[in-house]
């Protein structure tokens, strides 16, 4: 019973804020004010209380948080099993592809368990302090940053296997390809330190912080609320979108150049086309969110555009469904495109068909 009153003191708190900082207080009085009526203090409280239950999400929104559960299971069934795959077969570790492939799905089955854990916790009304919270924030941002970083690595290594095959292992060892793995994760543990660490700096200032670690809900009510935030979250943002164009930059060229040397034929041609339509698919489902995200930062800084009811079904979308949408296929997409991949996780669920043996006479 304490627990549950502390979550409702918190995040009505957190409203608090957000109505005072947003212009609805100021508004309201004015509106009460206007209307010259008896009870106007009651008045304004049922004015505040109206915008407290539009901000309540309604019960059917609960689905969205099925999303990170949902993926999470997805993400077992096969990824594990992937791994296993590639880091017990000595030939596979000494392939930088399938390096590359196992760091990003390792990324990958981080974040969507640590996303998924933040979920549960939060449907249970779990509290959490502001170092806590921070460092929730900052570990899946650093692992889903890694996974992100280490799709673009697989993007410059079939770039330089493609144009230049002959220097190919002269120019990335497998050797070159540990170290590569170990500047990801250097740089994966940078990109979010600048956001948490101004998160950090707005807790200590601001007069109440909400308790619950929930990234739609420090989007809504904390995010909104302060420039600073909403600057170091857009930089880390444009950053991500950058890296991701470059990769479909470099899809783009290599596309072009095979095209341009008459390999698009035959077998080859339909394998080939396959293969780019899957990194497409896998870029488009990682741009998406980034591009709503983004676009959900720069209208919080014009209040007068932002609705809360709205804001609320935004955020969870993003965060629950598109940001989990391509963790999630993954592994499936790249367990269809490579042969050794698709065998071992058939063999596991017992789907592979075994090949009919003809008696020797």
């Amino acid at each position: 019973m304490t627990s549950e009153k502390d979550l409702v003191q918190s995040v009505l708190c957190a409203f608090g804020s957000w109505y005072n900082s947003s212009g609805r207080a100021e508004r309201h009085i004015r509106l009460v004010t206007e209307a010259n009526g008896t009870n106007l203090f009651l008045r304004q409280v049922e004015l505040f209380t109206k915008e407290w239950h539009v901000f309540l999400p309604p019960a059917n929104s609960r689905l969205l948080q099925l999303g990170p559960i949902l993926g999470f299971l997805a993400v077992c069934l096969v990824s594990p099993v992937i791994l296993a795959q590639i880091l017990t077969r000595p030939e596979m570790r000494q392939e930088t592809r399938y390096l590359l492939l196992a760091n990003a799905l390792f990324g990958d089955l981080l974040f969507v368990s640590g996303y998924m854990l933040s979920t549960s916790l939060n449907t249970a009304g779990v509290l959490m302090s502001d170092w806590a919270c921070a460092t929730v924030l900052f570990l899946l941002g650093a692992v889903y940053s890694s996974g992100i970083l280490s799709t673009q690595a697989m993007v410059l290594d079939t770039t330089v296997a493609v144009l230049v095959p002959l220097r190919y292992f002269a120019l990335w060892p497998v050797s070159r390809t540990k170290r590569a793995v170990v500047v990801i994760w250097a740089v994966s543990v940078a990109m979010p330190a600048g956001s948490v660490g101004v998160f950090m700096w707005y807790n200590t200032t601001a007069p109440c912080s909400l308790q619950i670690c929930s990234l739609p809900l420090l989007l809504v009510l904390t995010v909104s609320q302060s420039t600073p935030m909403q600057i170091s979250m857009l930089l880390t943002v444009a950053g991500i979108m950058l890296i991701l164009l470059l990769g479909f930059v470099g899809y783009v060229v290599l596309h072009w150049r095979t095209r341009m040397a008459r390999v698009w034929r035959g077998e080859r041609s339909s394998r080939a086309k396959g293969t780019f339509l899957m990194h497409y698919l896998h870029l488009f489902l990682s741009f998406c969110p980034m591009l709503v995200l983004a676009i959900e930062l720069l209208l919080y800084c014009h209040q007068g555009a932002l609705d809360l009811h709205a804001n609320l079904w935004v955020s969870l979308v993003v965060c629950n469904v598109l940001v989990m949408l391509p963790k999630v296929l993954a592994p499936y997409m790249y367990s269809l495109r490579y042969r050794e991949l698709r065998g071992a996780v058939l063999s596991f669920y017992g789907l592979k068909k075994q090949g009919a043996v003809t008696p020797v006479m």
